[in-house]
């Protein structure tokens, strides 16, 4: 059963702020950290890879900020895709929109490999599609319930894996420094992995690789600008779910890197099993590398959840813009986007490639397409709160009236668009991963000149100065 045309409209603001904040690291905790960060300590080393995290989530902050302004300002669902097409251009926002709806299902596809992986500790010989598909099936499921169902779920999924880090480092911690005796081991490592392998020790290129890996880590953030538009109290909710999120991801991520680095040898490291695991096989407590598997695989599993939120969303909006067939707008009796669910979870089947070609080679092509999604949309946040700042002057806006501003303007969006970008370029030294920017461009460029050549010769999508005309009338009231 659908809604009726006026209700098909509007989504249901049913979100609190713990939903917010969770659903954010829920987004952002899962593959990036339990998975890439292998990759990104056997690239960059144990320094290189706690650096590189520390920069991506400098990165990660800068655009928040920005984000924070524009969804305060106006909290819609679809977010930042919204904000490209009303205050840049009604066809780099199509063109951003679909870029990200890819990355995510992309990410979807993604997650549901890593957790097929995961499935073969218990069941070595059997094939990880098998297990994409049952739990691409059981995602598809839960969101097809309501909003508010995929919030509660993703709070709990949420909770579980920041109770499992936080014990991570504390035992890692421990057998870090010998408070926990570790199996097979004469003495605890202390720092000597810091010390033995260097700065750097596959140089500069090596490091530069990795970024692309970690950004992709901090995907995820970005789900409270597009969870705006069903929120409770977006004024009060989004900006204390901000400031939680970046700096409980720093520490999460920071800490557990700083443990894994300090008792994996950085060449030991990799993508195919967890380097989580690996740690609590080392420390020998019984059960626990299998408690530890378990825990991530409902992480995988969570970001997975997360992304099937965002991605048919960011279809929703695109259908409300006139940006995609008005079908996929539609939402079912409980208010969820049913067909964008469909073609979402249609594109996730990627992860079945696992069934014809090696996981690890899936792996990296998947992250590198997802994490270029990611940079994609980042820039566009930043450039977006540029233009909206500039036009909502020009036009007669009062600042003092905007319930957030971002900081230090202009020089902390231009400071995060330079960052943004040098993520994006250093996608070209990876050799592994630069074949997302051979798939990306002709998918944006395609994009950009189908809605130049088919849907703004058809209709006007949006009235723009009018919409910020209006937009700003009521902000000033307010």
């Amino acid at each position: 059963m659908m809604v009726s045309k006026g209700q098909q409209q509007e989504l249901k603001r049913t979100m609190k702020s713990r939903h917010l904040f969770m659903i954010s690291l829920g987004g952002i905790i899962g593959t990036g950290l339990f998975l890439g960060s292998g990759y990104t300590v056997s690239q960059a080393g144990p320094i290189g890879a706690m650096v590189a995290y520390l920069v991506g989530g400098f990165i990660m902050y800068l655009t928040m900020l920005c984000l924070c302004e524009l969804s305060v300002a106006m909290p819609v669902s679809g977010s930042f895709q919204a904000y490209t097409t009303r205050f840049i251009s009604p066809a780099i926002g199509f063109t951003v929109g679909w870029n990200y709806w890819l990355g995510w299902a992309v990410t979807i596809a993604l997650e549901l490999l890593s957790a097929g992986v995961l499935m073969q500790r218990w069941f070595p010989h059997s094939p990880a599609w098998i297990w994409c598909l049952i739990f691409g099936s059981a995602l598809f499921l839960l969101n097809l319930l309501s909003t508010r169902a995929f919030a509660e779920t993703e709070f709990w999924f949420a909770s579980i894996k920041v109770s499992a880090i936080v014990l991570f480092i504390i035992l890692g911690g421990g057998a870090m420094f010998g408070l926990i005796d570790m199996k097979g081991e004469q003495a605890a490592p202390l720092l000597s992995n810091f010390t033995n392998f260097g700065l750097l020790p596959n140089g500069f290129v090596g490091f530069l690789m990795t970024m692309i890996t970690v950004n992709f880590a901090f995907q995820g953030t970005e789900l409270i600008g597009i969870a705006a538009g069903e929120s409770e109290d977006p004024g009060k909710n989004i900006p204390k779910s901000i400031r939680a999120i970046v700096w409980r991801t720093l520490f999460f991520y920071v800490l557990a890197i700083f443990v894994l680095s300090g008792i994996i040898p950085y060449k030991e490291a990799g993508v195919i099993q967890s380097p989580f695991v690996l740690v609590f096989d080392k420390i020998g407590i019984p059960y626990a590398s299998d408690i530890m598997n378990f825990v991530i695989l409902t992480a995988l599993l969570s970001v997975a959840n997360s992304g099937v939120y965002a991605s048919t969303r960011i279809l929703w909006s695109l259908s409300h813009d006139n940006m995609a067939p008005s079908a996929l707008g539609e939402l079912n009796k409980n208010g969820v986007p049913k067909n964008a669910l469909l073609l979402t979870m249609s594109v996730a089947l990627l992860s079945l490639l696992s069934g014809l070609v090696a996981e690890d080679t899936v792996f990296l092509w998947l992250i590198s397409l997802a994490g270029l999604g990611t940079i994609v949309s980042w820039i566009a946040i930043t450039v977006s709160q540029l233009a909206f700042r500039k036009q909502y002057v020009a036009k007669g806006g009062n600042l003092e009236k905007l319930k957030f501003k971002t900081p230090w303007y202009p020089y902390l969006p231009i400071l995060a668009i330079f960052l943004n970008l040098c993520v994006l370029v250093s996608l070209a030294f990876a050799p592994d991963q630069r074949m997302a920017l051979y798939f990306n461009i002709p998918f944006m460029i395609v994009c950009y000149m189908y809605y130049k050549l088919r849907v703004e010769r058809k209709e006007k999508v949006l009235e723009k100065d009018t919409y910020q005309d209006s937009w700003i009338k009521i902000n000033e009231k307010s």
